[in-house]
């Protein structure tokens, strides 16, 4: 066995010290133990040599970036979001961007270098993906949760309009110290933190790299825990559709020409042709349980000829797409409808992309076809050509009273019975879903 030299060891001892003395030096460097119990949050800080000469070394840094960073979209976070790097692996094309992310850094740590790394640079949106050091540490979730306030408020109070994208904390393992069930009960009070708050747009990461039972995929996650090449295009592409929607990618025009004999249902400016029906009258619950759906009630007909978004801007019309965007009561249902009725034999064709585990549906003059991020959210779990956060293809041909629809050519149902005659919908329930080139042909 290899045993170290005694001056060998006293070296290392020596410089490991001096550059943690080097870095507790600097104007940004961690904050003193004596120092610490002053300061915003609560969780004691880490101490350990990598983490504290990262902080200080990344803090100086970025001091020296605030003005080229002025307006970025900020990712603030630990170990996780530093790994997407400076140039964020060429993800977020036209997207000007500022990682804030600290490898080891726990929620305190966060909020105490909030105001000098994120809120200076006057941010257009912050994404943020926080907590598992928290839990490696041994911090319980409310502790957790109490500093996630804290943030969420102070990013708040800097801008009120500024949307604040939350990812679900991702799955890890108990062999990392993250065990299920803590990570799921963070979340769970994070999102009771924000629930009915439209400011903030949660992301189902959780589920997205969840291996089925409540642990992170290893061909994502190496080490059960940081992501890999791979892992980074899975967030990235996660993140692209609520990008898109909030304005800062994908405003170029769709340059999508209709095939001969269809006519659209959607112009792509404005929601003309589209508008709310009257709903049936529906009995509260006695004992609403927390967190449940909630069923929008609609007494009189809209039409929203015109205009860009829906009365409750729940649907919007962005850059070509037809958005039913995520809300922020956790699952909303209700449904937009065309203010035309159908009732000759017709195809229905349209793309839509969804976000992780997003819940929505097509209704065929009043039936519902499910339309969902199908691997996550069901019911069609094995479908070989569906795209997950990708643009897929809805084919619906409705002939003799029966609806057969297909996704990328595979086949979801060639038996649905429809009315003889009602309009197209849309619903919205979870997660954020998009719709585009939506178009139908007459069939006499």
């Amino acid at each position: 066995m290899y045993v170290m030299p005694r001056f060998v060891l006293l070296l290392s001892i020596f410089v490991s010290s001096a550059l943690v003395l080097d870095a507790q030096d600097s104007k940004y460097a961690l904050p003193s133990v004596a120092a610490e119990k002053d300061l915003p949050g609560e969780g004691t800080l880490r101490r350990y040599a990598g983490y504290v000469n990262t902080w200080a070394r990344l803090r100086e840094q970025w001091s020296t970036q605030i003005k080229q960073d002025q307006g970025a979209v900020v990712f603030l976070g630990d170990s996780i979001t530093q790994g997407w790097g400076p140039t964020f692996r060429g993800h977020f094309a036209g997207v000007k961007l500022a990682n804030r992310g600290i490898g080891g850094d726990t929620t305190r740590g966060i909020l105490i270098r909030l105001e000098q790394d994120v809120l200076t640079l006057n941010p257009k949106a912050v994404v943020i993906l926080m907590g598992t050091n928290d839990i490696e540490i041994g911090l319980e979730p409310e502790l957790i949760a109490r500093n996630f306030t804290k943030i969420i408020k102070s990013l708040q109070e800097h801008n009120p309009a500024m949307p604040i994208i939350l990812c679900r904390m991702f799955p890890s393992s108990a062999v990392k110290k993250r065990p299920t069930e803590k990570i799921q009960k963070v979340n769970q009070l994070y999102e009771n933190v924000v629930r009915n708050d439209s400011q903030i747009i949660v992301v189902d990461t959780f589920t997205l790299f969840d291996d089925g039972n409540g642990n992170a995929l290893p061909s994502y996650f190496p080490d059960l825990l940081h992501l890999n090449t791979a892992g980074y295009s899975k967030w990235a592409s996660a993140l692209n559709p609520i990008l898109a929607t909030l304005g800062f990618m994908e405003t170029e025009p769709d340059e999508f020409e209709l095939e001969e004999g269809f006519q659209s249902l959607f112009n792509g400016r404005d929601l003309t042709g589209w508008g709310f029906r009257p709903t049936a009258p529906r009995k509260p619950p006695k004992n609403p349980r927390p967190g449940a759906p909630v069923f929008v009630q609609i007494k009189q007909a809209e039409d929203f000829k015109g205009k860009i978004q829906s009365s409750d801007q729940r649907y919007r019309a962005v850059n070509g797409r037809l958005v039913v965007t995520t809300p922020a009561e956790g699952r909303r249902i209700q449904q937009l409808w065309t203010t035309t009725e159908f009732g000759s034999d017709f195809v229905l064709k349209l793309e839509f992309r969804a976000t992780p585990n997003a819940d929505s549906g097509v209704f065929i003059r009043k039936p519902q076809l499910q339309c969902r991020d199908y691997v996550l959210a069901g019911p069609y779990k094995d479908l070989k050509n569906y795209k997950p956060q990708l643009w897929n293809e809805l084919v619906v041909t409705v002939a003799g009273g029966v609806a057969h629809a297909t996704c990328n050519g595979e086949l979801l149902t060639d038996n649905m019975p429809v009315p003889a005659t009602g309009p197209i919908g849309l619903e919205g329930d979870r997660g954020q879903m998009e719709y585009r080139r939506i178009r139908i042909k007459i069939v006499e």
